[in-house]
């Protein structure tokens, strides 16, 4: 078989009536030859006719028309040239030295990196794929499948709002009084809740769709490098909307705090029960957004096959095509070398035959085209009226179920049954997508067959009228001559059919094989990830317990609210970056699609010539080897193309989770310091309560010495106690300065001391006399000593960092408590009982509870340096 014969040079052709350039012209024709040595000639003479020719002789002699080359797309301004994988093969099938040498040195058409930039089409839904080009088909389906992905976030995201409503609501018809303005708080919380979750979710959709519309300049068509410029975007907007959504939940404590005065513990009560609710449901959301994204994975699977179904229909009446042309060119020209047939007549008579079939073929093409583009806009619309009926009742069906949870008790029953009711109604939507997706796809493979049937019919009208009538003009033979040549290439066709069945079955068994390698590269994919959040959430509660035990003070139950609110944020965090994760690695298929795809063609081809003759010489057996070498390279190549491609995705998604870990760390400080912060007060509370039973004391013995005291002797003493304070804070503040910088030049010899002793550490020495089948290993080994060396230098630098906030914290703690023990010698000094004059003892008492005010904020703020000083626990080391 001469295959995919393809000429892609610039030609120089010279006649004696014209000069013209042929540039980048193919030649692409797959039909059997008549005879070898026609072929082999054929093949080496590279004959290139111009471009202006419009019918252009086969190797076999016959016409090959040029019309079904319009059949193909159009390409479009920022589309690349198709290249077929024969264009690789075919110098190898020409048996010439010199032409495999060409082809071992042309660049490789699967490696090159030439399809980032080639469009494709936009898609909104399956049926639409259809009707696409089979290049586009995987392309457009991942676009469908990232879609799916954000659709699924925005799911759980909605979700994840209206379960902290309906906790919140729990928990505050169990704190508020059942009265007027008990309600009226109620109502009032919900309300400014529900409007700031509205606000943020205008927020996020209205990025989303500000990317989503900046798209190529084309609105039907994309580019890989638009998709991945909108993921990267997306990423960015969901990091910022996790960021915010964290923020108004800290915003929501101090927002109960200052509705809800006096009730700070019942406001502790309502956060704790909070945090306890949203641990539940996020075990909840986390399970169903691992099963779903399953399960849109093999939904995009099960489409990739309906659509490849649809497009093997397509391709079917043009592979038939080359076939009957094949088996009528042969007939023609066994009655051409019987001399009943002259050359120009059969020339002529084939010209006519390959216009009208192809032309039938276009005829094809386009009314598929057409009437499965009425037919999709039909089914979408239907769609779409269904999934809004079904929106209204799913509407109605959560507004029932919130009526009945306003009769439960248990907020973790309301949880789990409202979780149920919006899981059954999800996978409901799903169910209805899907069966309309196969309702379509049967309705286009009728189309198909109709189509096809009349197709046939028109070919076999053509031969009839082909063999019935004009030979029998031509030639002159008989009726009964005509009707057995007529017998004999339906004999025939039906036997080039059969082996066109047989080779469309085997590029079944390889797209089988394909699609069950994506599996497994989808299954690793999945295990990967969950093993990379397990990895994550160990790690980070580990550091925060680690945390915990380092500062001394806090409550078992104050340990317990900040591991849990840790637990919750971080769960959170990495079950949407779960999401970003599988859109990182179906963005890799993507850039990867188009190369896959020619090497399925090389595979195709390589079936296609080893099933083409039974016998096969030497000269078929090196190029059969070659080939299979070539396949083998290719495969090579890609693989480590697409290692090379998820490596890149990946440490794109290790910035993305190094981002949210970051506002993580951020959000825990400000918990622990406020935990530290509690703790505080109650202390001073405490103590002050001590002291203050000890100073009433010595008030009643000053005021039974000296009830009445002049205004005089009262402004002296307030003006010499201010003054004592101020001398106090000042000196207070040069002793934490010097203490500070102190420190801080301890630290920089410390860490100067530090890079000295690791830059004399020496590199492990290299073996330059070791074998070098063990170079291998020695570099391996080298690597992963360095290794080790580079992750102790974290450990080390982080214990240097730890052991400086510790002594910090220690001078700042000493200080504190000398400034707390100066403040209260300076106030058992005053010279109370030293007064006299006329001034009430009731008044008296008020400006010793001024002044004790006063000593009280002092020393609260020397408390809260101290705290802050703790809570500055240093951010833990992660390797990616």
């Amino acid at each position: 078989i001469c295959s995919f014969l393809q000429i892609h040079r610039h030609v120089h052709f010279l006649t004696e009536s014209f000069k013209c350039f042929v540039l980048f012209f193919f030649i692409q024709e797959y039909e059997s030859p008549l005879n070898s040595n026609i072929t082999a000639f054929a093949l080496k003479a590279k004959v290139v006719y111009p471009i202006n020719q419009k019918f252009r002789p086969l190797a076999d002699g016959s016409s090959n028309p040029s019309l079904h080359e319009n059949l193909k797309q159009a390409i479009l301004p920022n589309q690349m040239m198709e290249v077929s994988p024969s264009s690789s093969l075919g110098s190898l099938s020409q048996g010439d030295k010199e032409d495999c040498s060409c082809s071992s040195s042309m660049h490789s058409a699967i490696s090159d990196d030439r399809f980032h930039d080639r469009t494709f089409p936009k898609v909104t839904s399956f049926p639409e794929v259809l009707t696409c080009e089979s290049f586009d088909i995987s392309l457009c389906l991942h676009t469908l499948h990232l879609k799916s992905l954000l659709l699924l976030d925005k799911d759980m995201r909605q979700e994840q709002h209206m379960m902290f409503i309906q906790i919140l609501k729990m928990s505050l018809s169990d704190s508020l009084p059942k009265k007027k303005a008990g309600d009226d708080l109620y109502q009032k919380i919900i309300s400014k809740q529900e409007m700031n979750f509205e606000d943020l979710e205008k927020q996020i959709q209205s990025k989303l769709s500000n990317t989503e519309m900046m798209g190529a300049d084309s609105s039907e068509y994309s580019t890989l490098e638009d998709i991945e410029r909108k993921e990267r975007e997306y990423s960015e907007h969901i990091i910022h909307h996790m960021e915010a959504f964290w923020n108004q939940m800290e915003k929501t404590q101090f927002f109960l705090l200052d509705q809800l005065k006096c009730m700070s513990a019942k406001v502790g009560q309502i956060m704790q029960n909070l945090t306890e609710g949203r641990i539940t449901a996020e075990e909840l959301l986390s399970t169903s957004q691992d099963l779903q994204t399953l399960d849109l994975q093999e939904r995009t699977v099960g489409l990739e096959y309906m659509a490849k179904m649809i497009n093997s229909l397509k391709l079917q009446i043009q592979e038939e095509t080359k076939c009957w042309l094949m088996v009528i060119s042969r007939a023609l020209e066994s009655l051409t070398i019987a001399g009943k047939l002259s050359v120009r007549q059969k020339e002529e008579l084939l010209t006519q035959l390959h216009k009208a079939f192809w032309e039938e073929v276009e005829h094809y093409n386009s009314e598929f085209v057409q009437r499965g583009k009425d037919l999709i806009k039909t089914s979408l619309a239907r769609r779409e009226a269904m999934i809004e009926k079904m929106s209204l009742a799913h509407k109605q069906e959560r507004v029932h179920l919130l009526g009945k949870a306003q009769k439960m008790t248990d907020p973790g029953e309301v949880i789990k049954a409202y979780h149920e009711v919006l899981e059954k109604q999800r996978l409901t939507r799903y169910d209805l997508e899907e069966e309309d997706d196969i309702k379509t796809t049967e309705a286009v493979a009728d189309l198909c067959q109709e189509l096809y049937s009349k197709s046939i019919q028109t070919f076999e009208k053509l031969i009839e009228e082909t063999f019935l009538q004009t030979l029998l003009r031509l030639t002159g033979l008989p009726l009964g001559e005509c009707e057995h040549l007529k017998q004999d290439v339906h004999h025939s066709a039906a036997l080039e059919l059969e082996k066109s069945d047989q080779f469309r079955e085997k590029q079944w068994t390889l797209f089988q094989e394909l699609l069950d390698q994506e599996k497994q590269l989808w299954t690793e994919e999945f295990a990967l990830s969950a093993i990379m959040k397990k990895h994550l959430l160990e790690k980070h509660e580990s550091i925060i317990h680690g945390v915990l035990c380092r500062l001394g003070g806090l409550s078992e139950e104050s340990r317990k609210s900040i591991s849990q609110k840790h637990r919750l944020m971080l769960s959170s965090i990495l079950r949407r970056l779960a999401l970003r994760n599988i859109a990182a690695a179906t963005m890799t298929q993507m850039r990867m699609s188009r190369k896959k795809s020619l090497l399925q063609e090389l595979k195709e081809q390589y079936i296609l010539e080893k099933s083409s003759s039974q016998c096969q010489d030497e000269h078929q057996w090196q190029l059969l080897k070659a080939m299979e070498s070539r396949i083998l390279e290719e495969e090579r190549k890609v693989k480590e193309e697409t290692q090379q491609t998820r490596l890149e995705f990946h440490q794109q998604f290790i910035v993305e989770v190094q981002e949210c870990i970051q506002f993580l760390y951020q959000h825990t400080q400000r918990v622990i310091g406020g935990a530290l912060l509690e703790h505080a007060r109650c202390d001073m509370a405490k103590s002050q309560a001590k002291d203050r039973e000890d100073f009433k004391g010595t008030l009643i013995e000053a005021a039974v010495e000296s009830v009445y005291v002049t205004s005089n002797n009262v402004n002296r003493l307030v003006s010499s106690y201010y003054q004592e304070i101020g001398k106090i804070m000042q000196a207070h503040e040069e002793r934490k300065l010097q203490q500070l910088k102190m420190l801080q030049a301890e630290r920089m010899d410390n860490y100067k001391l530090q890079k000295k002793m690791e830059l004399s550490d020496p590199l492990p020495s290299r073996n330059m006399s070791s074998p070098a089948s063990d170079v291998p290993s020695t570099v391996h080994q080298r690597m992963l000593s360095q290794q080790k060396k580079f992750l102790a230098q974290f450990d080390v630098h982080q214990q240097i960092r730890l052991a400086s906030l510790k002594q910090t914290a220690e001078v700042m703690d000493h200080l504190g408590a000398q400034l707390e023990t100066e403040m209260k010698v300076s106030l058992t000094e005053l010279p109370l009982w030293k007064t006299n004059g006329q001034f009430s003892l009731i008044k008296y008492l008020y400006l010793c509870k001024d002044i004790l005010e006063m000593a009280k904020e002092n020393w609260l703020s020397a408390q809260k340096e101290i705290c802050i000083y703790k809570i500055s626990f240093p951010p833990p080391t992660t390797t990616p």
